[in-house]
């Protein structure tokens, strides 16, 4: 049976947020800059109004959010941000604020898992148990499942945060991340591509040397997945993938990289449709959402 979900995407960027059963049931939709907590969850809270008056009551709501955040049920932190560099939205209580307004089930997650979660519904990770997304574009961040299950552990996934191998004299800058710089989020997310080279990503043309390196560090984060987690297709979003020159590069280095190791069809003769693009887009977030909130309703 398909309920009527609010779907929540919180970037640290924009929010959109998204009323309706799927795809191809939308019933209302918006995005806004994401500004401070109590500005940005006051117009999260007006839009629900909205769809309550105009639409009839949601099932659920499902939120997919930026982090660091709580995802555990059990912790008394459950639906906090946590130690986010965002300025202003450290420790904000994101899932308390919702309900002090809505009494219907509501499920809160990180912003990639809920694309993930979105992709394994309506999207290019159909009939799979075990695979990643990772998105590429302001931060770099990770999610997927497991069989079955989206991964969660003892916090959740921070793909973005692994280290990599940086070799000073190609690539002298020390990148851009508070807590690590030159982890993979200080070295290949789309501010540190801008912070290296002095101009945004969507300028640099596809022959500018930005590309081979930033090919180099996605090609090595994708190696460690492979050989941790094993996923069956690995799927590329954010803004910085919008540059689809990046996947022949990024598919090339990660067969390169593997060596042959792994005596799989996937990687040796179907590169193409292993490593892959959102099949839902842009909209893979907020679609995502929706589907937390379906998960939810009891």
């Amino acid at each position: 049976m398909n309920y009527l979900t609010i779907g929540i995407e919180a970037g640290g960027t924009k929010f959109v947020c998204a009323a309706g059963t799927g795809p191809d049931d939308l019933r209302a939709e918006t995005r806004f800059p994401t500004t401070t907590p109590a500005e940005t969850l006051a117009r999260v809270v007006d839009f629900i109004r909205t769809v309550q008056r105009e639409h009839g009551e949601p099932a659920a709501i499902g939120v997919a959010a930026f982090g660091p955040l709580d995802p555990d049920p059990a912790s008394p932190t459950y639906g906090h941000i946590t130690t986010t560099p965002k300025p202003g939205w450290a420790h904000t209580d994101f899932l308390g604020a919702l309900r002090r307004h809505f009494d219907v089930p509501i499920a809160f997650d990180t912003d990639v898992n809920g694309a993930a979660l979105g992709e394994w519904r309506w999207g290019a990770a159909q009939g799979l148990d075990t695979f990643i997304y990772l998105t590429i574009g302001t931060g770099i961040g990770g999610g997927g499942m497991a069989r079955g299950n989206l991964l969660h552990g003892l916090l959740h996934p921070e793909m973005g945060h692994i280290r990599l191998s940086r070799d000073p004299q190609r690539d002298p800058f020390a990148g851009i991340c508070p807590f690590h710089g030159d982890c993979l989020e200080g070295l290949a997310s789309g501010p540190a591509i801008e912070k290296r080279w002095g101009q945004k990503a969507e300028t640099l043309p596809p022959d500018h040397p930005a590309w081979d390196l930033e090919a180099d560090y996605l090609a090595q984060a994708l190696h460690t997945f492979i050989c941790t987690l094993s996923p069956q297709k690995i799927i590329l979003g954010g803004g910085v993938m919008e540059q689809r020159h990046l996947f022949p590069r990024i598919r090339a280095r990660v067969q390169a990289s593997l060596n042959g190791y792994l005596q799989t069809p996937a990687i040796l003769e179907d590169i193409e449709g292993y490593i892959v693009p959102p099949a839902l887009g842009k909209r893979a977030g907020v679609l995502g959402a929706l589907a937390l909130g379906e998960g939810a309703v009891k």
